[in-house]
C-alpha cells in the first residue's frame, strides 16, 4: 500500500445508518466549532482543500479508500447542520444523484426564507462550475454529485464528483468562490485523483487561453 496517496475507487452499497448518524453527529459538531473559533467562511476555505476534506471524513470514520467519502461526508454536514443553519450562518445545498439537480431549487428556498439577495448570483456559479468540469474540462469522468456551500455573507464553494466507469475511479473537483477569479481559467482550488489519464482536454489551463481566444 502506498503512503501519503488517497485514490477513489467507485465502490457499490450504502454507508450503514449506525455509522452515517454518527458522521452527522460528530461532522455538525465540528462544523460548529470552526464557526465559532473562526467564522463560516472558514468552514469553506477547509472544505475546498482536498487534503483537509480527505482528513475530515476519515476522522468521521468512513473509509478513507472510497470514492463514498465525498458523497457520505457530504451528506453528513447537510445534516449535521440542519436547523441550525442560521445560527452559523452556513448552508449547504445539493447532493448525489438526484439531489444534485434539486440544487438551484435549494438555494433559492434558503435565499427566499431569509431574504438574501444572492439566489439567482449563487444558481449561476452553481450551474457554472458544474458546466466547467462536465464540459470544459473532459477528462472522462462525468459529474454525479454536486454540493453547493455558502454563507449569510456571500461566500461559497462547491465539491463535487465525477466517475469514470472504465476505469472505475472517481475525481473530485474543490472550487472557492474567494479564489475564483475567472470561471473558465484556472478556476479549481483543488482536485482529487491521482490517476494520471493518457487524453485529457483541458481548456480551463491557463495554456489554453489562444483556444478560448478563438
Amino acid at each position: 500500500m502506498r503512503r501519503g496517496f488517497a485514490e477513489l475507487p467507485l465502490h457499490g452499497g450504502q454507508c450503514p445508518p449506525w455509522l452515517f448518524a454518527r458522521m452527522k453527529r460528530l461532522g455538525g459538531e465540528i462544523m460548529e466549532a470552526i464557526v465559532s473559533l473562526f467564522g463560516p467562511e472558514e468552514v469553506l476555505r477547509r472544505l475546498a482543500d482536498p487534503v483537509f476534506f480527505q482528513s475530515l471524513g476519515c476522522l468521521l470514520g468512513f473509509d478513507w479508500h472510497s470514492s463514498g467519502l465525498t458523497t457520505t461526508l457530504c451528506g453528513a454536514l447537510k445534516e449535521g447542520i440542519r436547523g441550525k443553519e442560521d445560527a452559523l450562518g452556513l448552508y449547504v445545498c445539493g447532493g448525489k444523484g438526484g439531489v444534485s439537480r434539486k440544487t438551484p431549487e435549494e438555494i433559492r428556498q434558503h435565499a427566499e426564507r431569509r431574504g438574501f439577495s444572492f439566489a439567482e448570483q449563487f444558481v449561476r456559479y452553481s450551474k457554472l462550475s458544474a458546466k466547467v468540469d462536465n464540459a470544459a474540462l473532459q477528462d472522462g469522468y462525468t459529474l454525479y454529485h454536486h454540493v453547493f456551500f455558502f454563507t449569510a455573507s456571500g461566500a461559497w464553494s462547491v465539491v463535487q464528483q465525477g466517475m469514470n466507469p472504465t476505469t472505475r475511479l472517481a475525481r473530485r473537483y474543490h472550487w472557492l468562490g474567494e479564489r475564483v477569479e475567472d470561471f473558465v481559467c484556472e478556476p479549481h482550488a483543488g482536485i482529487c485523483g491521482v490517476r494520471r489519464e493518457p487524453e485529457v482536454l483541458n481548456l480551463v489551463a491557463w495554456e489554453s487561453a489562444p483556444c478560448r481566444a478563438g
